[in-house]
């Protein structure tokens, strides 16, 4: 799995510019983020913190392809995804964000194997290519043999792993990781954050992490605070 893809002409992967998002709710308009502007280099793990209700998960799911900015533009490896149309974010997503989510997000009835499979099952890989892909992912997580375990027989810190193991499959361009540690234990939470740096440090995987745990938050390179639309350092 390969490590830092191309970046912008600034070195930067990530860029946003003037990004605005308004929810609307009947007549009325929610103002969740005002003129955001952020720069990710390549290769970068970057935290994000603020209080609950900040617009930090909104802000990720932006810069994932999963919602899109009100005004403004995002930027990821030099293509712009604002104005890109629904079937064609799709695939775009597919190749380049892997997301973690606070509750793994596992199919209870697929094994962990099947699991990790998931996001390559529609590409062209042969079905060795994708047993061998899904090996390496499970072995980088360290859960190699448990492959053949359904989630329900997997402890909590093992389901994040094998949840991590599906958002790096694909080889994706960055990482996406909406409170990875909140519903574990302080034990399987650090060996999640040690595992994410190694990610970072090892293969070189941009990482946006959304956090309230200051603790987690000094894994990272970078931590900005988001609070009442502002980004400070």
């Amino acid at each position: 799995m390969s490590g830092v893809p191309n970046a912008g002409p600034n070195g930067s992967l990530i860029e946003l510019t003037d990004v605005h998002k308004v929810y609307r709710r009947d007549a009325i308009e929610i103002p969740v983020r005002a003129g955001i502007h952020l720069q990710v280099k390549a290769g970068e793990f970057l935290a994000l913190m603020g209080p609950s209700g900040s617009g930090k998960s909104t802000l990720l799911n932006l810069i994932g392809g999963i919602d899109r900015p009100t005004q403004g533009e995002i930027r990821v490896a030099g293509e712009s995804i604002t104005s890109l149309k629904p079937n064609k974010l799709a695939a775009w997503r597919a190749r380049h964000v892997g997301f973690i989510f606070q509750l793994y997000n596992l199919i209870p009835v697929l094994t962990a194997f099947q699991n990790v499979e998931l996001p390559v099952l529609l590409t062209r890989l042969s079905g060795a290519e994708r047993k061998q892909r899904v090996m390496l992912a499970l072995g980088l997580v360290g859960l190699e043999g448990r492959a053949r375990h359904y989630p329900r027989q997997l402890s909590g810190g093992e389901e994040q792993r094998v949840a991590i193991a599906r958002a790096i499959v694909a080889d994706p361009t960055l990482l996406v990781a909406d409170e990875p540690t909140g519903d574990l234990d302080a034990k399987n939470a650090e060996e999640i954050l040690v595992l994410l740096q190694r990610l970072n440090a090892e293969m070189g995987k941009t990482i946006l992490m959304v956090t309230h745990d200051p603790h987690a938050a000094q894994r990272a390179n970078r931590t900005l605070h988001l609070d009442k639309g502002v980004l400070t350092s």
